[in-house]
């Protein structure tokens, strides 16, 4: 037998296989992809039927289904915005967010670089306490809180709103997951180099913790602009209220005007929906570097 002929012979079989595999993994591909396909729309229709019932007439929503989209039009929205104080219940919210957010990202980050880096007696304990305050449920929380907010005199203003909220559990123990993995070695190198507790933390933690800090901040973000109960129960003035509280006072107790409804809360889902455009990308590393994706 040549020599030339010895791969010919003994490649022939393994031709098959390969081609059997390359077309199940492409059929398994198309099976991903119409899965998610059917997934994003089902994600997407909600979002759809809000904008399109936000910009129909009342005549159409009360015909039922939706409208064809060349009878859509912003009238209903503009009247929405001047019949309603939305504008100053969206300031109350991005005033609130925008504070709440940058206490509660520092917090969760220094209390979680502790947990991570520092030994100290009784910190597995305080990490067991941390994570056990997940199971609280909120509505259990409220009254405490009042309590506390009323005698400090907060009640009906923006800290009785940002305050009690100031460090979340999920954002403490996020962040102590994510912390974890920057080596050890490296902090003693910058303790050996001099550097202070607080230098290492700002100089040498913060630019490797960008992608957490991306994770918190959308986190927190989204939390604390979609909060209803809380606010429900600290704020009493309707020039305070925010965007969530303001939307459950457009359902009458007869009926509800869901064309004004849906335009109002079209128009609170536009910044949450921008920022995780604006952030999706560190957003997505920060929860693969933390080992909950």
């Amino acid at each position: 037998m040549a020599a030339g002929t010895v791969p010919t012979t003994s490649a022939a079989p393994g031709r098959p296989a390969r081609g059997r595999r390359y077309r199940e993994e492409r059929r398994l591909t198309r099976v991903r992809v119409a899965a998610l396909l059917v997934l994003g729309a089902v994600w997407v229709f909600p979002l759809v039927w809000m904008a399109m019932t936000a910009l129909s007439t009342r005549a159409d929503v009360a015909a039922g289904g939706l409208p064809s989209l060349a009878r859509l039009s912003t009238e209903t929205l503009t009247t929405t915005l001047a019949s309603f104080p939305i504008s100053r219940w969206a300031v109350n919210s991005v005033a609130i967010a925008v504070v709440a957010v940058a206490l509660t990202v520092v917090v969760d980050l220094l209390a979680g670089y502790v947990l991570a880096k520092h030994r100290f007696r009784g910190r597995a304990l305080v990490l067991l306490v941390v994570v056990a305050t997940l199971m609280v449920p909120v509505q259990v929380l409220l009254l405490p809180q009042f309590e506390l907010v009323a005698q400090l005199g907060w009640v009906n203003s923006y800290w009785a709103v940002i305050i009690p909220r100031s460090a979340e559990a999920f954002g403490v123990f996020l962040a102590r997951q994510y912390l974890l993995a920057i080596p050890d070695e490296l902090l003693e190198a910058a303790a050996l180099d001099g550097a202070g507790r607080w230098r290492t933390f700002t100089s040498i933690v913060l630019p490797l913790a960008k992608p957490l800090v991306g994770v918190l901040v959308v986190l927190t973000f989204m939390y604390r602009w979609n909060e209803f109960a809380w606010p429900l129960v600290a704020l009493r003035d309707p020039d305070l209220y925010t965007l969530p509280v303001g939307l459950a006072f457009l359902q009458g107790q007869y009926g509800t005007d869901y064309p004004t409804l849906m335009g109002a809360a079209l128009l609170s889902a536009l910044p949450v929906l921008a920022l995780f455009v604006v952030a999706q990308r560190w957003f997505v590393a920060g929860l693969a570097r933390s080992g909950l994706k």
